[in-house]
């Protein structure tokens, strides 16, 4: 599989350019970006819930072609059972949806979308589906990869702009990075390293 190199300059583009095709306005006042609305009326994605994998490691999967992909069958100890899945299907592990930590699934949708956005390409005709797991990814190609969705994933969710414009609001505020990740619906270690990243916070 060959794979495109993306600046960080590059993904911010790509971010605001997602969000700008579906409501510009989303970059003028800071607050949490739907990106699963995004990713089905922007994009024409479904979403579908199932558990993926039996220890919860893999939290989202991008199906790039039709395929027939195993899932996890918890609920009646089956074990792992195929299913039909169409292309543009996003699978996002159940888990999720009893996860108090609501920025967990937006990070996974977010991460999802950017496989689908800049890796749809690398994966089509490859047999291959796109996985956020909780794992090291074993090679350097899938270390790029994953970076780079990792990346315009956190760009999707906290878009340069409002961030620092929401950073400078509140500045001087005590404990300004949980007030930013709960303005933003992400975690607290996500929004810390984005203002890092930023230079806002040292």
């Amino acid at each position: 599989m060959n794979r495109c190199h993306y600046y960080t300059g590059t993904l911010e583009s790509i971010a605001r350019h997602i969000i700008t095709q579906y409501d510009g306005s989303l970059l003028n006042t800071p607050a949490p970006i739907p990106v699963e609305v995004i990713m089905e009326k922007t994009y024409g994605l479904k979403l579908d819930f199932q558990f993926i994998h039996n220890n919860g490691r893999v939290l989202g999967e991008t199906v790039f072609e039709d395929a027939v992909i195993p899932i996890y069958e918890r609920e009646n100890n089956e074990g792992y059972k195929l299913i039909p899945v169409e292309a543009g299907t996003v699978i996002v592990d159940a888990s999720l949806l009893n996860c108090r930590n609501v920025g967990r699934f937006l990070y996974t949708c977010a991460h999802e979308l950017a496989h689908w956005v800049i890796h749809k390409e690398l994966y089509t005709g490859s047999g291959e589906t796109a996985s956020m797991t909780k794992a090291t990814r074993s090679s350097e190609t899938d270390k790029a990869i994953e970076w780079q969705a990792d990346r315009l994933g956190s760009y999707l969710l906290m878009p340069k702009g409002v961030v620092k414009m929401a950073f400078y609001h509140n500045q001087g505020s005590q404990n300004i990075i949980d007030k930013l990740a709960l303005l933003f619906a992400v975690s607290r270690q996500a929004m810390s390293i984005r203002l890092k990243e930023m230079g806002l916070l040292s």
